[in-house]
């Protein structure tokens, strides 16, 4: 029961870290708040390693670049596939994904087994993270072929990150976490370091590097984003940035932290199937501090998904 808990939890908090990312990104480019998101992240995670500890092996690191790349991968891919839409449809899909990529590597690969109550709960998981991400409002049109493949490689690249922190060992604590958010943050600062060059190559202020354009689509280091107030193609004329802004990417880092924490927990205790089905309902928390903070209203099959997924989450407890 424990491990669902955590998951669901871990969940919870990711949708929470999608959220602040997306308020981040109305002021910051998304690469760049992710990238602060990254930072903040590596700092808080390496302050915690003294307290919580780790063994130190190469194979552990290994698991923690290789999940970093899976991050940056996954971000890259839903960058892309956004851009592209309907984001109603290409968001569940990458969600979906992201849950039966794992899901299965769990129980083929793994060989875990569930009673039937957990195979059911698989299944109401599955719909409940459907009807989650669903995004009111949003045109309905048919997706290309292009959109589709790029949601499925987001998918797979954020069920990657979950399948790679299931091999750690027990022993290594937070290691694989720091060493993530280490190459995370690594790759996106050369991506944003690149961005600035092309700014002062042009004669532009640099500033016009690190503010929003096209899309404004917060992202966490793993992979998620606030697809839901993801807002309509914008141009942001140079300026100064707010500090608010910079405040919310770091705070995105810290609460996407802790819910790696939770998760790479989950997976130590319990089964990747259930820890990655109770994991892709991360829209949960983005849609309840969007009611609470901006006063949103939820909308009907999101209130279904939500009681789905309380459902959910209890079959699988007690699988």
């Amino acid at each position: 029961m424990l491990p669902a808990v955590l998951a669901f939890a871990g969940a919870v908090v990711y949708g929470a870290a999608d959220f602040l990312g997306g308020l981040a990104a109305k002021q910051l480019r998304s690469i760049v708040a992710t990238c602060v998101a990254a930072a903040a992240g590596f700092v808080a995670l390496l302050a915690a390693y003294p307290f919580i500890g780790g063994a130190w092996s190469a194979a552990d690191v290994g698991w923690g670049v290789l999940s970093g790349f899976f991050g940056v991968a996954a971000i890259a891919l839903l960058y892309a596939c956004l851009a592209l839409g309907p984001m109603s449809i290409l968001s569940p899909l990458t969600a979906v994904v992201s849950a039966i990529a794992p899901m299965l590597w769990g129980l083929i690969v793994n060989g875990e087994r569930l009673a039937p109550i957990g195979w059911a709960g698989l299944a109401v998981a599955l719909l409940a993270v459907v009807l989650v991400g669903f995004i009111p409002g949003a045109a309905v049109v048919r997706p290309s072929l292009r959109g589709i493949t790029m949601a499925v490689g987001s998918g797979l690249a954020i069920g990657g990150f979950l399948i790679v922190m299931d091999f750690t060992s027990d022993e290594s604590g937070v290691l694989p976490l720091v060493v993530n958010r280490a190459t995370n943050t690594l790759i996106t600062l050369v991506i944003v370091g690149v961005l600035i060059l092309a700014a002062v190559r042009r004669s532009r202020p640099i500033v016009s590097a690190l503010q929003p354009q096209g899309t404004s689509i917060g992202a966490t280091p793993t992979g998620h984003a606030d697809v839901e107030h993801a807002t309509a193609p914008i141009t942001v004329t140079a300026g100064r940035i707010p500090a608010a802004a910079w405040w919310l990417a770091v705070s995105c880092g810290l609460v996407d932290a802790v819910a790696n924490a939770l998760t790479l927990i989950a997976l130590r205790l319990g089964d990747l199937s259930i820890v990655s089905a109770l994991t892709a309902m991360y829209p949960i928390g983005t849609i309840l501090l969007a009611a609470v903070v901006l006063r949103e209203r939820i909308a009907g099959v999101q209130w279904a998904g939500l009681a789905l997924a309380l459902a959910a989450g209890g079959m699988l407890a007690l699988a």
